[in-house]
Parts: structure tokens; C-alpha cells; sequence
């Protein structure tokens, strides 16, 4: 009798658990965060310019060519398997990947699309969601409802501004062949884009007012990364490093730029 007990209590904490996550999922509020600065001086033996972060971690380019602004950035990644950091018990843990214009150096406004990963661990149940948005900052994300995604799963993001206040969005799954497109505009006269950024960034994002517990991604390579201008095509050459440090102080993440079209982010 008292295994019986045992086991229907191990179930409802199990089910009571994972349909807390399903609710969470259905009312999210999703949102992302100007990059957030960390002084730590020491730099990585990987690269020159390296800055830190307590949300960010990816390359950026931190201002377009002379006279120019960015209105468009893409580049493709595979969406990750995810997993909870060492050591941890039940919860949910998340990241995002994506990329965008503005944020950086200019903070009043982002553009930007990606793909949030989460997983949960309830006892021995381990689940894993995702979810494909696009946003225009300060404005919250809005999640693609009809495009669906699975680890291993290989995307292609595009932003392009037309305007200072309105763009458009691409994401394509060019493993299932499914894509999606949406034009957007800014929330507010305030929040019109500068064009002085354009970045290729995996996330500790906002959900229903704070940062999520942040999850091991393993690693996310953007590939055909692009960033462009109204007279010229770059890629990342040149781009500054950001890292995520966390909470204690440990860098969590190490950032490269393999090639002129690459950014790689590993999850330590």
C-alpha cells in the first residue's frame, strides 16, 4: 500500500509538473533584451576584441560602413538538441537563436527572428519544445503558430528593413522545405532602427518577466552569415566577439569566427 501511495504521488508531481510547462508555453510572454554589457577585461586567446554579456553570446558587427546604415542581416544555424547544465534536478531550461539588426551600440529598437529551444526534466522525463518568432523590440515576440521545428532541423533567417520603421521577416526550414514570411513595422516612433548593428546572437531571453534558466545548447554555427547595406554585402570579418557570463562570474559560452561567413558559439 504504501509503494501504491508512493507511485500515485511520483505521477501526479510528474503530470502536475509538465502540465505547468504546457500553460506556461500557451501564455508565454517572449521577449528579447538589448545586449546587456559586463566589464571584464581579460581577453580570450580566440580573438582581439572580445566584450561580455549577461544575455548575449555571438559576433556583432558594431557599426555598418562609413555613411551607410544595415538593412539586412540572414545566416542559417541547425536548432540544437538542449539539455539542462550539470548537476540539475526538475525544471526548464531555454536559449534562443537568432539573428537581427540594432541592439547593441543602438538600443532603442531590434529587428530580429529565430528559434527559442527548451528542455524540462520532471523525475526520469526529459521533454523538449521549440518555438520560431520574430520580433521588433521593445515589442514582445510573436511566434510562428504554422511552422514547426526538430533538433537537427537546419534554418534560414533573413531580416530586411525597408525603412526605418518597417521590414520584413524570411525564415525557412530547409530541411522540411517549409518557410514563412511577414512584414513588420516599429511599435513606436521611438523604437525606429538605426541601422548601426547587425548580429548573429544565441539568447538567455525574457519569458513572462524574467530570464529563463539558461540552457547547455551544445554548439550553434551560423553559417552564410550576411549582413548588408543599401550599396554593399559583408560578412562577420571584423565582428566583436560577445561571451555570456554568468551569475558567479564563469564564462559560459566561447565565441569564434571560424571563417568571413561564420560564427560559432559553444556552450561551456
Amino acid at each position: 500500500m504504501k509503494l501504491s501511495i508512493t507511485l500515485i504521488c511520483n505521477v501526479l508531481f510528474v503530470n502536475t509538473v509538465l502540465a505547468g510547462v504546457a500553460q506556461r508555453r500557451a501564455t508565454r510572454t517572449r521577449g528579447s533584451h538589448p545586449l546587456i554589457p559586463l566589464d571584464k577585461p581579460e581577453p580570450l586567446a580566440n580573438a582581439t576584441h572580445v566584450e561580455y554579456s549577461s544575455n548575449w553570446a555571438g559576433g556583432i558587427l558594431t557599426a555598418p560602413p562609413p555613411g551607410q546604415t544595415f538593412n539586412g542581416v540572414s545566416g542559417q544555424f541547425t536548432v540544437p538538441t538542449p539539455s539542462a547544465p550539470p548537476g540539475s534536478g526538475s525544471g526548464s531550461w531555454s536559449a534562443s537563436a537568432w539573428v537581427g539588426i540594432d541592439g547593441d551600440t543602438y538600443s532603442a529598437a531590434i529587428l530580429q527572428a529565430g528559434t527559442d529551444f527548451t528542455v524540462t526534466k520532471s523525475g526520469s522525463k526529459t521533454t523538449y519544445s521549440y518555438d520560431a518568432w520574430y520580433e521588433w523590440y521593445p515589442n514582445y515576440a510573436i511566434d510562428f503558430s504554422n511552422f514547426p521545428l526538430a533538433a537537427g532541423n537546419v534554418i534560414s533567417v533573413t531580416v530586411h528593413s525597408t525603412s526605418s520603421s518597417k521590414g520584413t521577416v524570411v525564415m525557412e526550414n530547409l530541411t522540411t522545405g517549409k518557410s514563412v514570411s511577414v512584414s513588420v513595422s516599429a511599435p513606436s516612433s521611438s523604437s525606429h532602427l538605426g541601422g548601426q548593428n547587425a548580429e548573429w546572437i544565441v539568447e538567455d531571453f525574457e519569458e513572462n518577466g524574467g530570464m529563463v534558466p539558461f540552457a547547455d545548447f551544445g554548439t550553434i554555427t551560423f553559417t552564410d552569415c550576411m549582413a548588408s547595406t543599401p550599396s554593399e554585402t559583408l560578412g562577420v570579418s571584423g565582428a566583436t566577439i560577445i561571451e555570456i557570463e554568468g551569475a558567479n562570474g564563469q564564462v559560459l559560452t566561447d565565441v569564434s569566427l571560424p571563417t568571413s561567413s561564420e560564427v560559432k558559439v559553444v556552450y561551456e
